[in-house]
Order: structure tokens, then C-alpha cells, then sequence
């Protein structure tokens, strides 16, 4: 992926952004307010009232303390960054519904619900996740699903989109060279970053849901708002903001 390299790649980075973050994917479209019923609408309360949620890839714990305020009997925040499970943790006390929200790197626990909002672009084997999703799931539960944006669209390289499908645009070793310059983590590709970027695409989430033992019980991918009229069955993958589905466990 990328045709632009090299030095001359790296020198028009530099000359773009010097300084490295674009916030353009910085949760601000969310501010004041619900993310979760922005992403999945108001019954969103009413399929987590009274069960057990689990929220994969809990992050800081916004989403899973408003579950637990809106009246789920036991939410389970699932993170690998220490760091995050406790700022989640400290999260939960400061809301006051640290009596019914747990955070941890795994659980045994199943759940009625799963949720996964802004993760399955990041998650470095995607399959797996959906593999532990089944088993952590009951065999009634759902699994709800949310992220974007998608790889083709113009910030899907969240960071590395310094302008408009700029990592589209750019070589990945290009990208990482001009990333190198304000990070020190030794990343050397998309996978390596904080985060994460397994350049997740609409049709390999569909492939990844079809060979998995989930069934789409919904499907939806929300346009970019500007482009909407650019979107249609073929030119989705470059206009889609939001990918959104329910699964449920194939019988």
C-alpha cells in the first residue's frame, strides 16, 4: 500500500506535519455527548438493562460506567493497558457505580451482551477476538459492534492521516519513518503503534463475521455525513464513517 516513499515521502511529511498528531480522530464529534447512543441509538439502555455487559476494550471506562448508570446489573471492562484499567477503575469510584463495574485484562464471566465500540480496527488478530467473543458470550447473548473509521476511509490511518487518505497515499516504512520523529516506542509498522492499526477494511470485517461463529443479526455502514451522497455498494469503503452490526451466536 502507498506509492509515495523514500526521502521525497518523508521531506513532504515533515513539511505537512511537523509535529505529528492530527486530531483528527480525537473523540471530539462525541463531545457532550453519548457516544454509545450515538453509535447504537437510545435502546441501546434498553438491551443492557438488568445484564451482564462486557465491554471489550474498555479503554479508560466512559462507556462502561454510563452502562452500569443506565441500569446494567454488572458490567466487565476488558483492557490489556494497565494504565487504562485504572484510570477505568478510578472512573467507576468518581460515577459511583464502582459496586457493579469490574475492570481486568480477562474474565471467565459470560455475558448477555458484548460490546466492542472503536476496537476491531485496532486489534492485532481480529479473528482470535471473535473466537474469544464466543466464549465469553451465552448462548442467547449478542454481541454489538461498532468502529470506524475504516481503513479506506480518508482518516483511516487515524494518525497517519495528516491529510486525506495520506496513508494511502505514503509507504508504510515512509509513514513510520516520519512517525519515528516524535515517538520512541521502536514501532515498525501499523500493527506496532499504541494502539494498534490492522488496517480493517468493511470487506474484511464482513469475511472475518462470515468464516467466525457470529451471524449478522444487523448490518449498517453509516456514511460520512459531507459524502453522503458519494456512498453506494461501491464506493463505500472510501465514504464510510461508522461501521455498526449485532451478532448473534450461529446455531
Amino acid at each position: 500500500m502507498g506509492i509515495i516513499g523514500g526521502t521525497l515521502g518523508y521531506r513532504i511529511l515533515r513539511a505537512v506535519s511537523s509535529e505529528g498528531e492530527s486530531g483528527y480522530c480525537d473523540g471530539s464529534a462525541y463531545r457532550n455527548r453519548s457516544k454509545l447512543e450515538v453509535l447504537f441509538g437510545p435502546e441501546i439502555w434498553a438491551t443492557v438493562e438488568g445484564r451482564v455487559v462486557i465491554d471489550f476494550g474498555c479503554g479508560s471506562g466512559v462507556e462502561a460506567t454510563e452502562l452500569a448508570q443506565h441500569g446494567a446489573q454488572r458490567v466487565i471492562g476488558l483492557d490489556l493497558q494497565t494504565r487504562l484499567l485504572y484510570q477505568a477503575r478510578t472512573l467507576a469510584c468518581q460515577q459511583g457505580v464502582s459496586n457493579r463495574c469490574t475492570f481486568a485484562a480477562e474474565t471467565e464471566e459470560k455475558a448477555d451482551v458484548i460490546l466492542s465500540v472503536d476496537s476491531f480496527e485496532h486489534f492485532d488478530d481480529p479473528a482470535a477476538i471473535l473466537r474469544q467473543m464466543r466464549s465469553l458470550v451465552k448462548d442467547t447473548g449478542v454481541i454489538l459492534i461498532a468502529f470506524g473509521p475504516p481503513w479506506y476511509h480518508p482518516l483511516g490511518g487515524h494518525l497517519f492521516s495528516v491529510f486525506p487518505w495520506a496513508h494511502l497515499l505514503f509507504t508504510e516504512r515512509c509513514l513510520i519513518r516520519w512517525r519515528s520523529d516524535f515517538k520512541s516506542d521502536g514501532a515498525t509498522r501499523f500493527g506496532e503503534v499504541e494502539g494498534g492499526l490492522n488496517q480493517m477494511t468493511i470487506r474484511r470485517f464482513k469475511q472475518l463475521i462470515h468464516e467466525s461463529d457470529f451471524e449478522f443479526e444487523t448490518f449498517e455502514t453509516v456514511p460520512i455525513r459531507r459524502a453522503a451522497r458519494l456512498s453506494n455498494s461501491i464506493t463505500r469503503e472510501f465514504f464510510t464513517a461508522t461501521v455498526r452490526s449485532r451478532l448473534v451466536p450461529k446455531n
